[in-house]
Order: C-alpha cells, then sequence, then structure tokens
C-alpha cells in the first residue's frame, strides 16, 4: 500500500487529497488534514476520481468514425487525419474557416495551459470561443478595464473580514468560483465567531444563505440596480472613504455621476428589495472596519453582468476596501503569470464577429455566437470545429440549435476523454491521460487563493503503455500541423521545466526567503502556504500609469443606457416566470454525471417553483411539467421549495444526456434536461457578450 498527497484539480477549490494506492489500484481518496490550505476538507466529487480512472466509457486510445461508427486507431492515424481534415478545410475556406471551442476543463489541466497555444495557434484563426463566455468573462474584463490584467481579479480576504455581501454566490455547493476558498463552510463560521457578518443576495435561499446571517430575495438580473442604489446612498450620507486609494484612483466622480439616478426607490422597483432595506445594507457596509463585496454566476451570467461586477468594484472601491486587509486583495502567485513575459493582459473589439458584430473580448467571441457563425453562409462561415474538454451543446444558449450546427459542420475533432453530447459528431476523437495519470501544479487558481500558497502534485499511477499526456498530445498536433503549413515545429519544453524557471525566478523563489523550486515541491507533497494576502497596490497596477481606471468607456455608455430605461422596466406578463441555474455539490457542469456515486439518489434535475407559483399554476410536487422560452421547451418535475422567492423558477445546469450517439451509460440512466434549451442565444450581457443563463423569462404548462 502506497500513500501520495496530491491536489484535487476538478474544481476551484483544489483540495489536498490523500489516496492509497494497491497494485496500481485506487484504494481510498480521502481528504489530507497536512495540506495548509484545505486543511482536511473535501466534496464528494473528489473520491469520484477513482469512478474516472475505472470508468469502461473513458476513451484510452483514439478513436475515429468509420461508416457512421466509431473505432480504435493509432496516434499516428488520428493525428494524421485530424491535421489534413483541419488543414484542408483551411486551404478551402480561409483560416476563420476552423472553429476552436475550449471547455472550462482546460484550465484545470496545466498541460493544456502550458501547451495547447503550440498547436492552435498554428491556425490563426479568429473564431475561437470558450467556456469564459458562458461563466465569468464580465470579471475578467473590468479587471482588464480597471487594473490593467485580465487575471488582476481582486479577491475577498474571507479569513480577516468583518462584513461580507455575497451576491448571486453559492460557495458551499461550488467550492468557491473565481475566490479558491477550500474549506469554506469553517471560513464563514469563523468569519461569524468573531463577530463578522454574511448577507447574502439571491433569488433563491441556496446552501451558502442557509448559513448566512442575512439572505435576500432580489429578481434575477436586478444586482445593478440594487448595488448602484448601495453606492449611491453611500455617498449622499457622506460615507465614502477612499482613504490610500484616492491617490491612484481615475475616473471615480465620472462613474458616480453616470448611476446617480438610481435611488433605493427605483432600485426596488427592479431588484425586489426594500428600499429601506437597501440604505440599511448600505450603512451596514459603509461603517464595518473591513467589508468586503462579491458577486459570482448570478451576478455575471445575466443581461447586466458587466454593470453588476462593475458596482462591486466600485462599491468596495468608494468605501476603502480594495486593496485592503480583510476586503479584496489580489494574490501573489508564487508562479506569476501576471508578470511572464508573454502574459496577455487582455483585450476588446479589435474585431467583430461576421454575422452579430459582436466584439472580441480577451481574444475570443461569445459561445453564443458560434451556431450562427457555423449557420450562415457567406465568407468566414465555420465549416470545421476543433472542441479542447468541452460540451457547449449542453453548455452554452440555445443548445439544440448549436447541436444541429455542429451535425452540418464538414469536418469536427475533439481532445477529450469521453463521447459526450457535442464530440458524438466528431470525426476523430484524442484523449489524453486519466486526472490520476499525470502530475498536476495549478496555474490558475492559485491566482485567485483566498491565500497564497503552492503545490505540485506528482501523478498517482503510472501512465499507461502508448497513452500521451494532454502536453504530449498538442505538442505531436503542433508538429504534424507544422509541417502541412511547411514550418519547423516551434520548439517546446515539458511542463515541468516551465514550472520549474517560473517558480525559481517567481516572488517566493530564489531570490526570496522561501527559495521555491520544483524540487523543493516536490519535498512537500502537502503544499507549502506562502502567508495572506497583502496590499499591494498600486504596485501590482498592471495600467499604464498604475492607476485604477474607474470608469472605463465601454461600461459608462452600457451604464448611461439601463439607467435611461430603469425607469421604464415593467413585468413580463402574469403567466411569465424567470429562469436561474442551480448548483449541486455533487455536479460539475456536464461530465461528472457518468459517476454513479454522484448522481444516484433523489433525481435532482427537477425545475424548483415557489409555493405560491405551484399554487397558481396547480401543480403538485413531482408532477411533469413543460418550461418553454422563445428557444425551445423541455419537460421535468416540479419541486416545490420555499427556498425560491415567487415569481422564479430553478433548473440545474448540466443535465440532457438523452442523445443517440454518446457513450455514457451511468449518465444516460440519468439524462435529465438541459437547462440550456431554454437559454437564448440573443440574450447577452452588454458590453461583454457574455450568456445571459440567469434572468431568461419562460413560461410553465401542464406537460402534454
Amino acid at each position: 500500500m502506497n500513500t501520495y498527497r496530491r491536489a484535487c484539480h476538478l474544481c476551484e477549490a483544489i483540495c489536498g487529497l490523500k489516496i492509497e494506492v494497491e497494485n496500481d489500484q485506487v484504494v481510498s481518496i480521502k481528504g489530507d488534514e497536512q495540506d495548509p490550505f484545505s486543511r482536511g476538507h473535501i466534496c464528494p466529487k473528489a473520491v469520484a476520481l477513482k469512478d474516472i480512472q475505472e470508468d469502461p466509457d473513458r476513451l484510452t486510445m483514439p478513436v475515429k468514425k468509420v461508416g457512421g461508427q466509431w473505432v480504435k486507431t493509432t496516434w499516428e492515424d488520428a493525428i494524421e487525419l485530424a491535421c489534413e481534415g483541419l488543414f484542408n478545410v483551411q486551404q478551402k475556406y480561409g483560416n476563420n474557416a476552423v472553429g476552436v471551442y475550449q471547455g472550462n476543463p482546460n484550465v484545470h489541466n496545466w498541460g493544456l495551459m502550458t501547451h495547447s497555444s503550440n498547436f492552435l495557434g498554428l491556425l490563426k484563426t479568429r473564431n475561437r470561443f470558450s467556456a469564459t463566455s458562458v461563466d465569468q468573462l464580465p470579471m475578467q474584463l473590468l479587471a482588464y478595464w480597471m487594473f490593467g490584467h485580465q487575471l488582476l481579479i481582486t479577491i475577498p480576504d474571507i479569513d480577516h473580514t468583518d462584513y461580507f455581501l455575497m451576491l448571486g454566490a453559492n460557495p458551499i455547493a461550488s467550492n468557491g468560483s473565481l475566490m479558491t476558498v477550500p474549506d469554506v463552510a469553517k471560513r464563514i463560521k469563523a468569519l461569524q465567531a468573531r463577530g463578522g457578518k454574511l448577507v447574502v443576495v439571491d433569488p433563491r435561499r441556496t446552501e451558502t444563505a442557509q448559513v448566512a446571517d442575512e439572505h435576500h430575495f432580489i429578481k434575477p438580473a436586478g444586482d445593478a440596480a440594487f448595488l448602484f442604489a448601495l453606492i449611491n446612498t453611500i455617498v449622499g450620507e457622506g460615507l465614502v472613504r477612499m482613504d490610500r486609494l484616492a491617490a491612484f484612483t481615475e475616473g471615480l466622480q465620472q462613474a458616480l455621476d453616470a448611476i446617480s439616478k438610481v435611488t433605493p426607490e427605483l432600485a426596488q422597483a427592479e431588484c425586489g428589495i426594500p428600499a429601506d432595506t437597501i440604505r440599511q445594507i448600505a450603512r451596514d457596509f459603509a461603517k464595518a472596519d473591513k467589508a468586503v463585496a462579491y458577486g459570482r454566476m448570478g451576478a455575471c451570467t445575466q443581461r447586466h453582468g458587466t454593470l453588476a461586477q462593475w458596482a462591486i468594484n466600485l462599491l468596495n472601491l468608494i468605501t476603502g476596501n480594495t486593496d485592503r486587509k480583510g476586503g479584496t486583495l489580489v494574490t501573489h502567485p508564487a508562479l506569476d503569470l501576471i508578470a511572464a513575459p508573454n502574459s496577455k493582459p487582455g483585450s476588446y473589439g479589435r474585431w467583430h464577429s461576421r454575422v452579430s458584430n459582436k466584439p472580441e473580448a480577451l481574444g475570443e467571441f461569445p459561445s453564443a455566437v458560434m451556431a450562427e457563425e457555423m449557420l450562415v453562409e457567406g465568407e468566414g462561415q465555420i465549416k470545421a470545429l476543433v472542441t479542447l474538454a468541452g460540451n457547449p451543446v449542453l453548455s452554452t444558449p440555445n443548445g439544440q440549435q448549436l447541436d444541429k450546427a455542429i451535425a452540418g459542420l464538414e469536418f469536427r475533432v475533439a481532445v477529450d476523454l469521453y463521447i459526450n453530447e457535442t464530440n458524438r459528431h466528431a470525426d476523430v476523437i484524442l484523449p489524453s491521460t486519466a486526472p490520476l495519470e499525470h502530475d498536476h501544479y495549478d496555474l490558475i487558481f492559485n491566482i485567485f487563493g483566498v491565500r497564497n500558497q503552492a503545490k505540485y502534485s506528482a501523478a498517482t499511477l503510472p501512465k499507461p503503455e502508448g497513452s500521451l499526456h494532454d502536453w504530449e498530445l498538442m505538442d505531436k498536433l503542433a508538429a504534424c500541423y507544422s509541417a502541412k503549413l511547411g514550418k519547423p515545429a516551434r520548439p517546446s519544453m515539458p511542463p515541468q521545466m516551465i514550472l520549474d524557471m517560473g517558480l525559481q525566478m517567481g516572488p517566493f523563489g530564489m531570490n526570496s526567503e522561501h527559495k521555491l523550486s520544483l524540487n523543493k515541491l516536490k519535498q512537500h507533497p502537502e503544499g507549502i502556504d506562502l502567508g495572506p494576502l497583502k496590499p499591494s497596490f498600486p504596485q501590482r497596477l498592471q495600467t499604464p500609469n498604475k492607476t485604477i481606471q474607474a470608469a472605463p468607456a465601454e461600461v459608462l455608455a452600457a451604464a448611461a443606457s439601463y439607467v435611461d430605461g430603469l425607469s421604464q422596466a415593467g413585468g413580463s406578463g402574469a403567466d411569465s416566470l424567470i429562469l436561474i441555474g442551480r448548483r449541486h455539490i455533487r455536479s460539475n457542469n456536464s461530465w461528472m454525471h457518468n459517476s454513479e456515486r454522484l448522481v444516484k439518489g433523489k433525481n435532482r434535475c427537477t425545475v424548483m417553483l415557489s409555493p405560491e407559483d405551484a399554487a397558481r399554476f396547480q401543480f403538485a410536487e413531482g408532477q411533469d411539467v413543460q418550461v418553454s422560452s422563445r428557444v425551445g421547451s423541455i419537460t421535468l418535475p416540479v419541486e416545490i421549495s420555499g427556498d425560491v422567492m415567487p415569481g422564479v423558477v430553478s433548473i440545474p445546469h448540466g443535465w440532457g444526456h438523452d442523445k443517440s450517439g454518446m457513450q455514457l451509460r451511468v449518465a444516460s440512466s440519468h439524462a435529465g434536461v438541459s437547462c440550456n434549451d431554454l437559454t437564448d442565444e440573443q440574450w447577452l450581457d452588454e458590453p461583454s457578450g457574455n450568456a445571459a443563463l440567469n434572468g431568461v423569462p419562460v413560461t410553465l404548462a401542464r406537460a402534454v
């Protein structure tokens, strides 16, 4: 029996694991009490690493489609087939005829982080898409516009704050999101034990709201109005305290002027929170010794996501809680991607999409326009698609339309472990090694940690003969495609070498007391604590003049349109309801549903209704109902709960495993339906283009 320590990289919490292995078989997976960051905490998903490893549906060798059937093939054949197909499409139609979609697991697998550009860069296509624009794009854009770099997202200092205002986030279920916070439940208890307060604002009384000191229902997409009213109350009552931030902040008065018309009374009509409550929250926040505002999926994936996240940044700024202990801070990761020589601070509007004229943001188009770029004929039409660890048919708006669009392409390549709802259409699928068969270092989520730390995870199980790690696969694809272009392959080094160099040159490297290196991390597989987050502005700012830009032009334009339209806002009809999503701790988007231990038990794919709405529509618990939007309809059972506010329906994402041709036996037996068959590809946040997955109008009817 051998014991291995590693980080779980299935979600953002990167909890420490202690894995016992006998004869190359996983015997047990437990939380690692020696991990200084997660302190022994794990969630059910970590144990499912064993299920992924032993899953008979997981691909271990490449497959190609022959006569409509999947057949195993060699790596040489699969790589040649993939590159030849893509090359032919680009030769015939141009570079932009190939689209690329990168799913969420790309940032959880460091080999893809370090090496995917070696291959994808050769395609030179502007039709790049990713899960970013169905998740956190507003936060990254605002970090770029306000602080100078898309990764300079400020992190709540949960371990030291006195007042935590949380909007549209449920870290008890998600383990944190753009706030890497393992063991969040104990951290919330510690906050409350020292006399602090957690206030949750959400259309649903989530698992996190249930442990909060206060919970306030808010109408979906009403966050911007609520936050603008908070800010105006603080300004109007003379509670602004910029302190040291005033010396390096530009455009604040311009920002405040843009939203000054939004009173608590006007906000009440839009967000549903009483004006007096808004005023009290504003006073409590401003008068707290250390306070922090934070918003996630509910605040991002809505039609006013950019404005809501901008308002959160402004609220922290005007109360002096930006870059402050107990407020928001930025990390000092041991391997600092922000300071790296080839770092990409961000971009916006360098080009626009062909059909809807949507601006490029951070090098990508909104994933919501993928289908139209495939379906609308003309120069630049997408004719081939590469998906890397993604399943956009289930994870992007109007999935049914995208499913049909992908089916009609001339050529499709997938890099994935499974034949899922999207890559069932592929011509060739190339799988890499399983999670426990390769090493790992978290390049991204250490940037969002609530504490500085570093941890290298050696492979737990041996690499199977004939398999490829993801970085090796990317290099082989790059070499093959380079040859077709008549170019030499780009020189490449293993990710371990990149890591070692980055650690030694980083803030905790050879010139510091820690003297971090890869070898030192290997000697401490439990991880190394590097201390709490500390103030670092203006030095850490990446704007040209080292100032916080409080009034980005693109945001001001969106704010003017929003404020002008507030007084004209009205209801959407007596029978109309508003859709929001729902997260469960045993779900990880769409790809973890092939683990029996994660899907067993009570059906979680339900439409959650308030008792008032159930009575209004005369629906009973468990009754099948049809939920419809502009783009489609789904049928699923009712769950009646007082935890969702009247006028709102909640459906979890990631389900819908009922399509022919996929090979996920467990998931198919717990198929559920996809809420993204309801979300609308035309329902977007301006100006980011992020999908508005929350706040979509829907209607209910008895199932036929």
